[in-house]
């Protein structure tokens, strides 16, 4: 296995065992609800789906400069969809009476009533993953449908989904790769990437990580270590350089986690261009 020199490690989220991801319980419940979402560095997936699944997110865009942890996203989405509750449906009779643009709304609508984890893992373990029925049946905002991946480094390589913007973008546990391995400009960059993807209004999510934990980075290997030596940004600088850009001031939601885990979570609003 490669060096992570990204931050990209493959099985984070055994470290991080949870169904639902306690960062995202620090948010406004209407986060994500209605919205077209980009998460930066999104490993496999796990909470691209959370949030595709049980968030009310329009759309959702998952994207990793690492591929074998977009493939591993790609089958984590089929994983979510076999153990999720079945749900009731109209008779064939009663959908033959609505129109598509019916069918496709009612399905959206159900996506914040979903019962994730429904059925144990043994039996997706025992039988494999249910097949994933047509976005027609579903509708595209339903999930599995809504959700997609990308690998990609997208703070210096653009996807295509950027060109229809963003209402929220989510930055969890990667600033101090982005630091690392650009440089302080590197990290202005992707701000400035940020700001430019979202809407007016639109949202950005960041749980910046502290400055102490930059020394395990360094010791990943030499080009760290001497990219490390020549920053002079600190974490606490962040809110002051986001605000240059344009974003609001920072609205502090809290901190979650264990151990090395245990960060802030902080949330900026793109401000409108008066």
């Amino acid at each position: 296995m490669s060096v992570p020199t990204h931050g990209n490690y493959h099985g984070y989220y055994l470290k991080r065992p949870s169904v639902t991801d306690p960062r995202l319980a620090l948010l406004p419940e209407n986060t994500f609800s209605g919205k077209r979402v980009l998460d930066i560095g999104c490993n496999a997936g796990w909470v691209t789906c959370e949030i595709a699944q049980s968030r009310g997110a329009h759309k959702v865009v998952g994207v990793d400069i690492d591929d074998t942890l977009i493939r591993a996203a790609w089958k984590r989405r089929q994983v979510v969809w076999s153990l999720q509750k079945p749900q009731s449906s109209q008779s064939n009779e009663d959908n033959d009476l609505m129109d598509f643009e019916d069918l496709t709304r009612n399905a959206s609508m159900e996506v914040t009533h979903l019962q994730a984890d429904y059925f144990p893992a043994s039996l997706q373990h025992s039988f494999g993953p249910l097949p994933i029925p047509p976005s027609k049946i579903r509708g595209k905002h339903a999930f599995p449908h809504n959700v997609s991946f990308r690998t990609a480094d997208w703070v210096t390589e653009e996807i295509v989904e950027d060109a229809n913007g963003y209402d929220v973008v989510i930055a969890f546990s990667i600033s101090k790769w982005i630091h690392i391995n650009g440089g302080d400009e590197g990290l202005r960059a992707f701000f400035r990437r940020v700001y430019s993807v979202l809407e007016p209004g639109g949202v950005f999510i960041l749980e910046p990580q502290e400055w102490d934990t930059y020394k395990k980075a360094k010791r990943l290997n030499e080009s760290l270590r001497n990219s490390a030596q020549t920053l002079e940004l600190r974490p606490s600088d962040f809110e002051s350089i986001l605000g240059d850009i344009g974003f609001s001031p920072a609205c502090h939601l809290g901190t979650t986690g264990d151990g090395g885990f245990r960060r802030t979570v902080d949330l900026y609003v793109k401000q409108h261009v008066t």
